[in-house]
């Protein structure tokens, strides 16, 4: 590992340095080969979604049009980070310039809330389907799908350009400073700065309520009403049906907020560097991988298009 260096000379390029997760060879080759399969089996499962949404006539609904775009976003999601990381497991510990961590930090804060504000637009998307069915061909059309995406996205890049270049205005002492985690996020960085940090901190604290607590608050209401029109339901079919729509979001919901709330939102004071980069692979990797397995084995419509298109491309392999 690498020590942090005492030198304090701010003239020359910054770079820095992530901590080596492990020194032995042996769990360095284990972690490397765990970390690439399941980033590849993220890839395959998010891109198996998208093409299915996109060659499917069937599934052209909000609900799927939501889907598609949270499975866009979680595979730039985790290659803004992952293939950084298994770079640095494998070998030496390689630097990243300022600029370079500046980049992650920014990319990866902007697809984080926009991942954070699908999944209340979801929310939303279930709210209508359910509460209201008679309306909800006119409430969610295709103009209004696009523009909720549109400016969710819009929004967490605003944020997230606003707080990354805040935190890159601050000094770091010497020139290879060591970030105690396998990404450029905001607390390790924070804790690499040379000066008062309190209003950096206080920044974060607002952008962190605005992307995780707001959306989470929208999502605990929109599932009150959904929860009271499902009791409503008479028929025991139809209550199993949407409680299974429903529960899948809801899974993916509770790990993605509640462990980004845990890393982003507690006072730093009381906060673990090392339990924060263990929250930080649940939703680099766990929370990325569960889309696609919630949302396809749980869910007919999915299942029965995946199976139609590998059979369909069978046949046409036969022939």
């Amino acid at each position: 590992m690498f020590a942090r260096s005492p030198v304090l000379n701010q003239s020359g390029p910054t770079e820095f340095f992530f901590r080596v997760l492990t020194t032995v060879p042996e769990f360095q080759a284990l972690l490397f080969l765990l970390f690439l399969l399941l980033y590849l089996m993220i890839l395959c499962g998010n891109t198996a979604i998208i093409w299915v949404v996109c060659t499917h006539s069937s599934l052209r609904t909000p609900m799927y049009f939501f889907l598609c775009n949270l499975a866009f976003v979680e595979i730039s999601y985790t290659t803004v980070v992952v293939p950084l990381m298994l770079s640095n497991i494998w070998g030496a510990p390689k630097p990243i310039p300022l600029a370079g961590c500046g980049a992650q930090m920014f990319f990866f804060l902007t697809l984080g809330g926009a991942d954070c504000f699908l999944l209340a637009i979801m929310a939303y998307d279930r709210y209508v389907a359910i509460c209201h069915p008679l309306h909800y061909t006119l409430i969610m059309t295709q103009k209004l799908c696009a523009q909720m995406v549109a400016c969710a996205v819009g929004l967490a890049l605003v944020l997230s350009l606003q707080l990354t270049s805040l935190i890159f205005t601050l000094p770091f002492c010497g020139h290879r400073r060591e970030i105690n985690h396998f990404l450029c996020d905001v607390p390790p960085v924070l804790r690499l700065a040379c000066a008062d940090i309190r209003v950096h901190q206080a920044v974060l604290y607002v952008v962190g309520i605005l992307v995780l607590t707001v959306p989470f608050l929208l999502i605990c209401v929109s599932y009150v009403f959904i929860a009271s029109a499902i009791l409503r339901i008479r028929s025991a079919e139809g209550r199993r049906r949407a409680f299974s729509t429903c529960s899948s979001h809801l899974t993916v919901v509770l790990l993605q907020y509640g462990f980004c709330a845990v890393v982003y939102l507690r006072p730093q004071s009381t906060s673990s560097v090392d339990e924060d980069r263990q929250f930080a692979l649940v939703y680099t990797f766990v929370t990325p991988l569960l889309n696609p397995l919630i949302y396809t084995l749980r869910n007919k419509d999915v299942k029965g298009a995946l199976k139609k298109a590998i059979s369909s491309k069978a046949a046409s392999e036969a022939l």
